[in-house]
Order: C-alpha cells, then sequence, then structure tokens
C-alpha cells in the first residue's frame, strides 16, 4: 500500500487546463504540455490515495483488468519504469485510454463509496507521457516468426491491439485502412483538443517498427474482396467500428446545412492538421445546433467554438442527469451523471428533455431553424409537453446521435459472416465468426461502445486468432464477448 492515510489526508487534485481564453484560439490539447506533464507536480500524492484494496473492485470496472493497485504504489515509490511495465503488461495504447476513456474504473474505486476517487485514469496518463518523454518505450519486435498471416481489417482502437499483439506472437500482419492514414476515429474523429495526433503517430511508428504493415487507402470490399483476403491470409479479423451513423427522418431533413458529426468532424481535424479540404463545413459566424448529447456532440461543441461560431446550442432527449450518483445505480456500478467536458467549460448552451420536430429552411433550400419540443417521460415513452413548441434559429445542423452497427455490406457480406440480433458480427467466445478463420473486435462485434471495451476486445481477439493459428496461445485473454459493462 502506497501511503496508509493518502486517501484520508489528500485531497483529490486533476491537472489543471490551460485558461479558455487561450485554448480556444488553438487546436493543441487542453492541458499545458501534454496531460501527464501538466500532472507531474501532484501526481506522486494522487497515486498515495489508492488504498490497495483487498479486493479492488477498480479491476472490475475496468474491462482491461488494468493493474491499477499496483501502477499506483510504483508512482508513489517513484519506480516509473516499473510502472510502465505493469500498465502495459494489460494495455497497449494507456496513453489513449488516458486522454479518451470516461474511466469506469474510478467509479469503481472503493475511495470513492464515500469521498472523492482516485485519480486512476491521470496516474494512467502520467505514467506513458512520463514514458515517452524519458525514451522508455521501444519497438518490441518478435524474436521468431511463425509463418502464419494476418489481415486485421480497421486500424481503430481494437484493430491496433490486435495488430500489435499478434505481431509481437510472430505473426506476420498488414492492416487495412481505407483512409489515407491509420487510427481511425483516434485520427478522424477525435479532435486534436482532446489528444493530438502525433500521439497517434508514435504508437504507428512502433508499430510498424515491429513489424506491422499498413495499407492505407485501401478500401477492403471494393479495392479487394473479402474473398481475397481469405485465399492470401491465414486469418481475417474484421475490426471495422460501428460506422452506420444514426440519423433523424424529421420534416426538412434534405435541407442544406444538415451534415452527420462523422462528416464534420473529419474535415476540421484535417485542417488542424495543415490539410486542405474542398467544401468543408464551418461553423464560422453560425448559430449552430448539436442534436446529441454525449461525447461526439461535446467534441463538435469545442470545434464549433474554435471555428468562432456565433451561438452554439446542444440538444438532449433525455432529462438533465443529477450530479450525484442516483440511488437506482449504486456504487461501483457506472452512474449516469452530469458530467463537464473540457468542451462545457468553453462555451454553449445544453438544452434536455426536447426532441425536434422539423428542419425549418429558407427560400434558397437551406436550414434556417428548428421546432421543438419540449419532452416528458411517460410510462416508457416520450410525450410532448402541451404548449412547449418553440423555435431556434439554425444555419448549420449537426447529428451526434451515435451509431446503429457495422456496414454490413462490402466485406461483411462478402466474407458470409452471420449477425447477431442488435445487427453485429455474431462471433463464439473465441471472436471468431461462424466462418472458420474470421474473427471480430470491438464495435463491429459489440456494437458502439468505449474506446477501453475496444482495447480489450483486440486484446482477447488476439489471443482467439493466435490459438487458431497455433493450436493453443498464451497471449491474455481479458473478456469473453458475452461480458457487458458493470451498469443498471
Amino acid at each position: 500500500m502506497a501511503d496508509p492515510k493518502g486517501f484520508m489526508k489528500t485531497p483529490r487534485q486533476v491537472a489543471q487546463r490551460r485558461p479558455v481564453g487561450e485554448r480556444i484560439h488553438d487546436w493543441n490539447e487542453v492541458y499545458p504540455g501534454t496531460p501527464g506533464r501538466a500532472l507531474l507536480p501532484i501526481i506522486t500524492e494522487q497515486a498515495g490515495r489508492c488504498m490497495d484494496c483487498g479486493i479492488p473492485f477498480c479491476h472490475s470496472g475496468c474491462p482491461l483488468g488494468n493493474l491499477i493497485p499496483e501502477w499506483n504504489d510504483l508512482v508513489w515509490r517513484d519506480d516509473w519504469e516499473e510502472a510502465m511495465s505493469r500498465l502495459h503488461a494489460t494495455n497497449n495504447f494507456p496513453e489513449f485510454t488516458g486522454r479518451l476513456c470516461p474511466a469506469p474504473c474510478e467509479t469503481a474505486c472503493v475511495v470513492g463509496i464515500n469521498r472523492d476517487a482516485v485519480t486512476i485514469k491521470n496516474v494512467e496518463v502520467s505514467i506513458i507521457d512520463r514514458a515517452w518523454d524519458d525514451g522508455r518505450v521501444v519497438p518490441e519486435p518478435p524474436e521468431w516468426l511463425t509463418g502464419k498471416t494476418v489481415a486485421v481489417i480497421g486500424s481503430g482502437p481494437a484493430g491496433l491491439a490486435v495488430a500489435q499483439q499478434l505481431t509481437r506472437a510472430g505473426h506476420t500482419v498488414a492492416v487495412y485502412e481505407r483512409d489515407d492514414k491509420p487510427g481511425g476515429l483516434l485520427r478522424y474523429g477525435i479532435p486534436e483538443f482532446k489528444m493530438e495526433k502525433s500521439v497517434v503517430d508514435r504508437r504507428i511508428e512502433q508499430m510498424t517498427a515491429e513489424g506491422t504493415v499498413f495499407r492505407n487507402g485501401v478500401s477492403v470490399g471494393l479495392d479487394i474482396t473479402g474473398e481475397e483476403l481469405r485465399d492470401r491470409y491465414d486469418a481475417v479479423v474484421l475490426a471495422t467500428g460501428a460506422t452506420v451513423r444514426r440519423d433523424l427522418p424529421a420534416p426538412g431533413r434534405e435541407l442544406g446545412g444538415i451534415h452527420q458529426a462523422m462528416e464534420y468532424l473529419p474535415q476540421a481535424n484535417r485542417v488542424a492538421r495543415g490539410e486542405t479540404v474542398e467544401g468543408q463545413v464551418v461553423a464560422t459566424g453560425k448559430d449552430v445546433i448539436i442534436i446529441g448529447g454525449g461525447d461526439t456532440g461535446a467534441d463538435c461543441l469545442g470545434t464549433a467554438i474554435r471555428q468562432q461560431a456565433r451561438s452554439i446550442t446542444q440538444l438532449e432527449i433525455m432529462p438533465r442527469p443529477t450530479e450525484e450518483r442516483p440511488g437506482h445505480q449504486p456504487w461501483p456500478t457506472y452512474p449516469m451523471l452530469y458530467r463537464v467536458a473540457s468542451a462545457h467549460e468553453e462555451g454553449g448552451e445544453r438544452v434536455y428533455a426536447v426532441s425536434t420536430q422539423e428542419f425549418l429552411g429558407d427560400e434558397d433550400g437551406n436550414v434556417r431553424a428548428l421546432r421543438l419540443v419540449e419532452v416528458e417521460m411517460v410510462d416508457g415513452r416520450f410525450q410532448e409537453v402541451e404548449g412547449s413548441a418553440r423555435e431556434i434559429p439554425a444555419q448549420l445542423v449537426l447529428l451526434a446521435m451515435g451509431f446503429t452497427g457495422p456496414e454490413t455490406d462490402g466485406v461483411v457480406s462478402q466474407l458470409g459472416v452471420g449477425l447477431d440480433e442488435r445487427g453485429n458480427v455474431a462471433r463464439d467466445n473465441a471472436y471468431m465468426t461462424d466462418v472458420p478463420g474470421v474473427f471480430v473486435a470491438g464495435d463491429a462485434g459489440r456494437g458502439q461502445s468505449l474506446i477501453v471495451w475496444a482495447l480489450a476486445e483486440g486484446r482477447s481477439c488476439a489471443a482467439g486468432v493466435d490459438a487458431y493459428l497455433n493450436g493453443s496461445t498464451t497471449l491474455p485473454s481479458p473478456i469473453l464477448p458475452t461480458e457487458r459493462p458493470l451498469v443498471v
């Protein structure tokens, strides 16, 4: 145990973000330097708040099975090299989760029963950012090759985790990505102010040095078929994500100026990195409406603020969550709380319990306003509050309502894999589909979920592939496909 009285005498502290007035004028991460550097003055004492519980419930909150009490203790003892080793023992890319994960481990922290939880996510990102700064993160190529080949389709967090695990196990792995650079939503979905793309690039460089081959700009299903992949490789992994966007088929949806969030964000990310995007959708000088109150909506909010929108309103059909854990979502479950992301600190208005009824257009066929109504839950269904209809101006509407599942035309249909009742790619406990040698990991098999689940599934799927190719495996398998987050 790091400090027996740490959780009693040391209050919870988190990294301080850069002033709002400064950060909204650039695309850099909201923390000074990196999150890890911003935390260094306080992180040792924060790690000392860990109780090293006999039964660490933070493990149940984290699907990766991160060895949280161990690396908290090592940080407290100033053994940063061993802390990095224990962190990497369960997580290929802790700099991704340390920046992007909502930290279900913290809501399961035992200290959090009656005090503020340990800053687990902050300790995690401090360890890995310092490791990169000190040059301790190096390529780990295999000592020998198995002669087996694997194609991984998709280079998001699940695909990258599968690829790195299998490459290090000695297999020859090629990652196919339809975009021009690898990373998936890590690169073109997550804004630069949440995670700079240099963080992704250095991992891609490490993986390339280990032997993973990246084939970018290749649309599997068009440029190469599923059948051709099966003929060329000993195993195929579908890590294509859940990319079918949920739409809002309200009257006026066809008007100009209404876009999916994943049309808007990738363009902004490219421009932030110095590229030119013809016909870019921008929020500059416009009244912007974001439909959807989740993380993607917050990403749109921060992006629109940096593009100097005139006004920004974020709509959510659900009622405003409470700031304290609801009674029906007890510890250690992950509660639905009113959370304030960095983008919410910067501006915009959040409106809850409303539903869009119609998009209203101008004479040129572009959106000019939304007609919405307040709603309330009655017998498990949303009902309109009589007399609550109103219009709000909008020249740009962004739909950030999540994703319904994977794209099933193209490679999925070419491979002939089955789907489950939710429309995701079905798989067994080894992550193999009903087509021998074809596996699935991440949101394509699980449905839309968290980055930490994508990484856990990637590592687990790699173990299934390795066992299929070798007859057995020593790779870790954190979770079974049937497992679900600990929520009510």
